[in-house]
């Protein structure tokens, strides 16, 4: 059972205990990300979540990598449009050294200009990595088009040149705005004991920004935008990617799109895997994914071919979706679609480390936390008409296209 605590200082706490399990899994999670970025700051939520593992007033980068190790545990961290998050996971009798490690990361990081200095080529080379992904590359690219302007389409990681300039009084500015108590919820998920939970009260709960700035976040509403873009870089196949509109999170039809990215394009079952690859043999690598945010979010489809075969598919793609907008699914579909979701939900249940992902997320970003009989009940309730709505209303839309071709 989920258990959410306020403590004295605004802090939320979520807990959820696993007794058949050996670790116990914690994560630090913030209420920013890239979307709460101005301009002129496009990059900094990633770049403090690496400065956090820089080092402490008592720990440096070094001794807080081996005190995990010594604990045979893990520490990582993340940073997407919405939140930033730090997390460990170790066996039960580490979890108290562990809250305090990302405590101390927290509230007592240095912050060093000689260690912004240093990793600022980190993540630089971190920015490059994507560049020499022609799939990330085209996606991120994507996203730009779909939301030209605003925060939700920029790159999280930033570019390199917003990246070298940033200061440590940046950092600092940024904390200040958005590493307030209000913001951060402390996930804990496995076999743990009271004395954690009193632990993490004493550590977390004494975290204050008394001088906190005054927040100004983006007020400009992401809309959604088709366009085309086309990019030559020295690559071997043609990444085409299709953006359509998507749903908020809280959006009452989440299931529906769901389920229809299942049937169309998430699966090795679906019409576009069965169509393009193993009917037609176009591509290797086609699929569907959505995206959903507090405000807005994506349908996507990706898929890579040789330069030959671009335009028989986009065609064969248009044609895969023209079918599902006009003729909707099968229940036989839609039964597999329900049982594939309902099984992929469960197993990915299983470690501590993924329901502490799940009640942190919930807790920070939607706000609820509902039970798994809830989610499949709901994922049980969609019809094969809701699903048929959900096409017709999202992929009706003009797509941004987003290709990346070989510099021929």
């Amino acid at each position: 059972m989920v258990t959410i605590q306020t403590l004295k200082n605004g802090v939320r706490l979520v807990s959820e205990p696993i007794s058949h399990a050996r670790s116990v899994s914690l994560g630090v999670w913030v209420k920013v990300g890239s979307i709460e970025e101005m301009p002129g700051e496009e990059g900094i939520a990633h770049f403090i979540e690496h400065m956090l593992f820089k080092g402490t007033t008592s720990l440096t980068a070094k001794e807080i990598a081996q005190q995990f190790d010594r604990f045979g545990g893990d520490i990582n961290a993340f940073t997407t449009k919405e939140a930033t998050c730090f997390y460990a996971t170790v066996l039960e009798d580490r979890a108290e050294d562990a809250a305090r490690i990302l405590a101390d990361m927290l509230m007592n990081s240095k912050l060093e200009e000689s260690e912004m200095t240093k990793e600022k080529s980190v993540i630089i080379d971190e920015l490059a990595s994507v560049e020499d992904s022609p799939e990330e590359d085209a996606d991120e690219r994507l996203w730009a088009l779909m939301y030209p302007g605003h925060a939700i389409g920029k790159p999280i990681g930033g570019t390199p040149e917003r990246v070298q300039a940033f200061t440590r009084q940046n950092v600092v500015s940024f904390m200040n705005r958005f590493y307030t108590p209000d913001r951060i919820v402390i996930s804990v998920a496995g076999n743990f004991t009271e004395s954690l939970l009193h632990t993490i009260e004493e550590l977390f709960g004494s975290f204050n920004k008394p001088f906190a700035e005054e927040v100004h976040t983006n007020v400009i509403a992401a809309t959604f935008t088709s366009g085309k873009g086309r990019k030559a870089k020295d690559i071997e196949q043609s990444h085409l990617f299709l953006g359509y509109p998507g749903l908020p999170l809280k959006h009452p039809d989440i299931y529906s799109l769901a389920l229809l990215d299942s049937i169309l394009g998430g699966t090795m079952s679906s019409r576009l895997f069965q169509e393009v690859r193993e009917e037609k043999g176009l591509a290797y690598s086609v699929y569907s994914y959505y995206a959903s945010h507090a405000e807005e979010g994506a349908f996507v489809i990706g898929c890579a071919a040789s330069p030959e075969n671009e335009k028989q598919l986009f065609e064969t793609v248009q044609t895969v979706i023209k079918e599902i907008i006009e003729n909707g699914v099968t229940n036989e579909e839609l039964r597999n679609a329900k049982e594939q979701m309902r099984g992929s939900y469960l197993i990915g249940l299983e470690s501590t480390e993924a329901r502490m992902h799940r009640n942190g997320n919930n807790e920070l970003i939607l706000g609820e936390h509902r039970t798994e009989e809830e989610i499949i009940a709901r994922i049980q309730a969609v019809t094969e008409g809701d699903v048929a709505r959900m096409a017709a209303s999202l992929l009706g839309h003009s797509p941004a296209i987003s290709i990346l071709s070989p510099n021929r």
